[in-house]
C-alpha cells in the first residue's frame, strides 16, 4: 500500500510520493517508468469517533496514480461500510451513488500525487445510535479508472481500508491557526490560537508542542515551556517549545496561552512553519487526533541566491584528474523544503570530451548523455547530484570527481547546471539565475 502522507516536519529520507513524471528538465524516466503506472488509494487508516456525538467526523478518501505521462479519468471510488453495521452510520457527499452498504463514488478526473491532489471523496461519519466506546469495524475501498498504458488502472485489492473506532473521552482541537504572508525579515508577529475541548469528557490538563523552522524564533517565554533547539547532519535545524498546563478543561471549554504568542522572522527566513501540537495529559487518549495538530506558514520577503560553478583541472593521457562541482547559496536565506523532503536543487553535469568518471560521489547518479537511465555508476556521459532538501544562508557542497584522461583535447568543456526537481518550477527565490551555471573544463587552453 503507498498511502498519502502529510509530514509534520520531514526528517531525512522523508518526501513526497515520487512519481515517475517528476523528472529533470532535459530528462526522461527510463523506458519501463515511462510505460508503467499504478492506481492508489488515499485514505486514513483509521478515525475515532466521539459516542454519542452529533456532528460527523470527516473521513478524506481520493485516488491518484503514479505517471503524469498518462491521463487518467473516470476514477470509481467504491466503499463499503458493511463491516461498521452498528458501529457508526455514514452521510455520503453528492458524488457518491449509495445502494444497501456500498456506493460508488465519481472522480472524474485522478491526479498524480504532486500539488494537484486533493481528497476527492469527504465521507461524514458518527457512532451509531447506542454504539459503546469499545466499538470499531472497518470500511473498505477499491478502485478501478480509465487511462494507464492498457486503458484501465485497477487500484490493489484488499489493501485499503479505514478502522473506525467509537470512544469515549476529552477532544482537544486547535483553532484559529491562520497564515502569514509577506512577512518581513528582523520583524515580530502574533500568532493567536486556542485550545477546545469538543468530547464528552474532561481533559485533565494537556500538553502542547510547538516547533518552529530555522527562520523563526520564539518572541514570547512561558513558565510552562521548555524551549531547546534541534537539527544537525540530517535534519533540518529548529527550534522546539514543549509546554506542560494542569488546566482541566471540561467539554465545551476553550483555552488560550498566558499571553498572546509572538515569534521573530529572523533575516534569513524565507518559507517557514510553526508546527504547533496539543493532546490531553493524564494518559488520556484524544477521540479524534486529526484535529490536535496544526501550521502556520510564514513566507518571507527575501531571497536566496544560489550557484553553482565547476573547476579547471589538466592531466596528460592516462592521468587521473580531481574535478570539483561547488554549490553555494549566498543567501541571505536558507531554504527547506520541510513538506516534501524534495532536493532543494540538483546539480547536472555533463561529463567533458576525452574523459571517462572513475570516481562518483554517493550522492550523484549517473545517466545517459539524454537524461535516460545508465546502468552502472562509473563511465556514464552525465550525472545528477542532489542536495539535501534543506540548505542553511552560508551552505557550501562540493562534488569531487575523478576523471581518467583518455585522450588530451585541449580545453574540453562539461556544463554544470543548477536545475530544480521538478520540471518547469525554476528556482523563484533566486534573484540571480546566471549563476546557476558553470563549466568543467579539462586541459584548459593557455590564456592568450
Amino acid at each position: 500500500m503507498r498511502p498519502v502522507s502529510v509530514h509534520p516536519f520531514v526528517r531525512r529520507g522523508a518526501c513526497a510520493v515520487a512519481t515517475a513524471g517528476i523528472l529533470l528538465a532535459g530528462m526522461s524516466a527510463p523506458a519501463s517508468a515511462a510505460e508503467t503506472d499504478q492506481l492508489w488509494i488515499a485514505a486514513p487508516p483509521e478515525k475515532n469517533l466521539e459516542a454519542g456525538g452529533e456532528t460527523g467526523t470527516p473521513v478524506e478518501v481520493g485516488l491518484y496514480h503514479d505517471n503524469d505521462n498518462f491521463t487518467v479519468t473516470e476514477g470509481r471510488l467504491t466503499v463499503d461500510i458493511s463491516g461498521i453495521a452498528g458501529v457508526a452510520d455514514v452521510t455520503w457527499p453528492e458524488n457518491c451513488a449509495p445502494t444497501g452498504t456500498t456506493a460508488v463514488c465519481s472522480v472524474p478526473e485522478v491526479p498524480t500525487i504532486g500539488s494537484d491532489y486533493t481528497p476527492q471523496v469527504l465521507l461524514k461519519v458518527r457512532a451509531a445510535e447506542g454504539a459503546e466506546a469499545g466499538a470499531h469495524g472497518r470500511i473498505t475501498y477499491a478502485a478501478i479508472a480509465t487511462g494507464g498504458p492498457q486503458g484501465t488502472l485497477e487500484a490493489p485489492r484488499d489493501s485499503f481500508d479505514t478502522t473506525v473506532t467509537v470512544g469515549s473521552g476529552p477532544n482537544l482541537v486547535l483553532n484559529g491557526l491562520a497564515p502569514i504572508g509577506d512577512a518581513q525579515p528582523g520583524s515580530g508577529y502574533m500568532v493567536p490560537f486556542s485550545v477546545t475541548n469538543e468530547g464528552n469528557e474532561p481533559a485533565e490538563g494537556f500538553t502542547l508542542g510547538m516547533v518552529a523552522s530555522h527562520g523563526l524564533g520564539f518572541d514570547s517565554a512561558y513558565d510552562a515551556c521548555v524551549y531547546t533547539q534541534a537539527g544537525g547532519v540530517d535534519d533540518a535545524p529548529s527550534s522546539h517549545a514543549q509546554c506542560t498546563f494542569d488546566q482541566v478543561l471540561e467539554p465545551g471549554d476553550s483555552f488560550t496561552l498566558p499571553q498572546p504568542l509572538w515569534i521573530a522572522v529572523t533575516g534569513h527566513a524565507l518559507r517557514e512553519r510553526l508546527d504547533v501540537h496539543v493532546q490531553p495529559g493524564g494518559g488520556a487518549t484524544d477521540i479524534d487526533t486529526g484535529d490536535n495538530y496544526g501550521i502556520v506558514a510564514v513566507d518571507a520577503v527575501n531571497t536566496a541566491d544560489f550557484s553553482v560553478r565547476g573547476s579547471k583541472v589538466s592531466g596528460a593521457a592516462g592521468e587521473t584528474v580531481k574535478a570539483r562541482l561547488t554549490f553555494r547559496n549566498h543567501g541571505p536565506a536558507w531554504l527547506g523544503n520541510l513538506g516534501s523532503g524534495d532536493s532543494v536543487a540538483v546539480v547536472d553535469f555533463t561529463v567533458p570530451e576525452g574523459v571517462t568518471v572513475t570516481g562518483v560521489p554517493a550522492a550523484c547518479d549517473p545517466r545517459t548523455a539524454d537524461g535516460g537511465y545508465h546502468p552502472g555508476r562509473l563511465g556514464a556521459p552525465r550525472y545528477v547530484c542532489d542536495m539535501p532538501y534543506w540548505v542553511l544562508e552560508d551552505a557550501v557542497r562540493t562534488f569531487r570527481f575523478s576523471l581518467r584522461v583518455d585522450t588530451v583535447v585541449p580545453d574540453a568543456k562539461g556544463r554544470v547546471a543548477l536545475k530544480p526537481v521538478i520540471t518547469g518550477t525554476g528556482f523563484p527565490d533566486d534573484p540571480k539565475s546566471g549563476n546557476n551555471q558553470g563549466w568543467v573544463t579539462v586541459n584548459p587552453a593557455p590564456a592568450a
